[in-house]
């Protein structure tokens, strides 16, 4: 190398991006005007009955969902992220933490440990947060799903217990899917009796399942051993022959449960509310007793979800306060699939033409040079502080690509150059109808208004 060479700097291999964990993902602007909105319908409604917002954490105590949900069930088995908390000093015992994979658990756990029946009232609460399983991704499924929930419970004075609650929030969610706009809903109930009645059910299921398990799917297989129950729910095609021929649980109810469900029954007609019986519907988890539930949608692409049709399930759960070393507290609660929901909505605009895309903004304002852009910050402060959605471009912008930002997001162009300043008005373009006029600015928000 002569001593006039540069020596030439050796190059650096690109960073690879890092992108966003398999079955998680980003929620974009574009998106979350869909989601605030189910939210927001969720809220009012939820509201009109009496419901009140609850947060817990979203991680718990792994015993608690071992207790809950149970052992043998597929959740707890297989789909739950885990982890080992070391202790920081010596003195502290490691503790096994859980990302909740659902979380009724968390609001009993929540009632038991603020002494919230001691009121003696009936507790309505409800829950918008995400929840977390070890799934395989697919279409409205995933690791991080978001659910919309709530839980009705209390001492057995409170009524809780009542079949009218049952009733209660099956007409809720009724009215919330309407209100959405959700057609086609379908609403499958069944009772799964009591505790007593469920133990005398699984003993003649296992009893049933015993000679021709070995002709069952290996996860099947596997149920009929663990936890008979979810058999019944299992979608293999090639086992319904099977799983239609086993007892139903509607045979092994006890008078008290058959009463209860009936009122729920007569509840619900009294509303209006149709339904379908289904008695395969058992709802896998430990701790549901007598009535249990799931709204569905007709399958396939019209509706976003393929064959995987529930929207939102749940059940009532008499015994679960006392599983967790609680008092006897009654309940009854129901999570919805927000994802799923989301999707569904989605599908019904697309299949009639219609857009979910974010509404636009009322304006933008387009400072005419770069001195004019401290009025033209002023003037968004005045509109915004009067409750109009407004943007605000930058005097560098020519005037052509103002005009197309504010196309794409607003209903309105603002513009502001210094005739307009000095006058107090505003030059606006109104792109919907292509009308443009000089407004006075102590008019422009009644006539953006329009």
């Amino acid at each position: 190398m002569s001593k006039t060479e540069k020596p030439v700097a050796a190059k650096q291999p690109a960073r690879p991006t890092i992108k966003a964990v398999r079955g998680t993902r980003d929620l974009l602007p574009a998106e979350t005007p869909l989601w605030n909105r189910v939210e927001a319908t969720a809220r009012a409604v939820f509201a009109r009955y009496g419901f009140g917002e609850i947060r817990t954490p979203i991680f718990e105590a792994t015993e608690l969902f071992a207790r809950s949900v149970g052992e043998e069930t597929d959740i707890v088995s297989k789909e739950m992220f885990t982890w080992e908390d070391r202790g920081r000093a010596a003195s502290e015992k490691n503790a096994s933490l859980t990302l909740r994979p659902e979380n009724t658990a968390g609001v009993v756990r929540a009632y038991i440990e603020h002494n919230l029946g001691e009121s003696g009232a009936l507790q309505k609460l409800y829950y918008i947060g995400p929840q977390f399983r070890r799934e395989r991704p697919q279409r409205g499924r995933y690791r991080q799903f978001w659910q919309i929930g709530a839980e009705v419970l209390g001492p057995p004075s409170s009524g809780a217990d009542s079949p009218l609650r049952d009733a209660e929030v099956l007409e809720m969610l009724a009215s919330f899917l309407d209100e959405l706009g959700v057609r086609g809903w379908r609403l499958e109930l069944n009772s799964v009796g009591s505790v007593e009645d469920r133990a005398k059910y699984n003993v003649a299921l296992r009893e049933a399942l015993d000679p021709v398990k070995a002709k069952l799917c290996l996860d099947n297989q596997r149920r009929a051993e663990t936890n008979p129950l979810r058999v019944l729910d299992s979608k293999d095609e090639a086992d319904q022959e099977i799983i239609n021929a086993l007892p139903k649980i509607a045979d092994f109810l006890s008078p008290d449960s058959r009463a209860h469900f009936d009122q729920v029954l007569a509840a619900l007609d009294a509303c209006g509310v149709k339904y379908h019986l289904n008695p395969r519907l058992v709802r896998g988890l430990d701790y549901y007793t007598r009535t249990t539930f799931e709204f569905t949608v007709p399958s396939g692409d019209a509706t976003g979800l393929g064959t995987q049709n529930a929207l939102l399930g749940g059940g009532r759960y008499d015994g679960l306060s006392e599983m967790l070393g609680g008092p006897r507290a009654p309940g009854i609660g129901f999570a919805i699939g927000e994802d799923r929901l989301i999707l569904t909505l989605q599908a019904q605009a697309e299949a009639d033409g219609a857009s979910v895309a974010a509404s636009k903004l009322d304006a933008y304002i387009a400072p005419l040079g770069l001195a004019q852009n401290p009025a033209a910050l002023a003037l968004a402060k005045e509109l915004r502080a009067a409750g109009l959605t407004v943007e605000v471009g930058d005097g560098s912008f020519k005037l052509r690509k103002s005009f197309e930002i504010a196309d794409n997001i607003a209903r309105n162009i603002v513009l502001l150059g210094e005739d307009e300043v000095s006058t107090e008005t505003a030059t606006v373009k109104t792109f919907a109808t292509g009308e443009q006029q000089k407004v006075a600015t102590n008019e422009l928000q009644s006539h953006l208004r329009i």
